[in-house]
């Protein structure tokens, strides 16, 4: 899944570590997020968009994989 937590937060002000602060997670979790190795929880990914005042959909791209799609 890709996303959009690293623009948002840079157009915010923001470092990793007081953002980290701000959501209460560590500074590891931001930057597994934004380079995409780690995938936040529902409940992480709502407090993301709520504290950047934007719908999941607008911060994290989902992009479906078709299993059924031949290679």
């Amino acid at each position: 899944m890709k996303n959009r937590v690293e623009e948002f937060r840079k157009n915010s002000g923001l470092n990793q570590t007081d953002f980290a602060k701000a959501i209460k997670v560590s500074r590891q979790t931001i930057s597994s997020i934004e380079n995409g190795k780690y995938n936040p929880s529902l409940d992480l990914a709502f407090e993301i968009s709520y504290f950047f005042g934007k719908s999941i959909e607008e911060i994290f791209i989902y992009e479906r994989i078709n299993k059924n799609e031949e290679k």
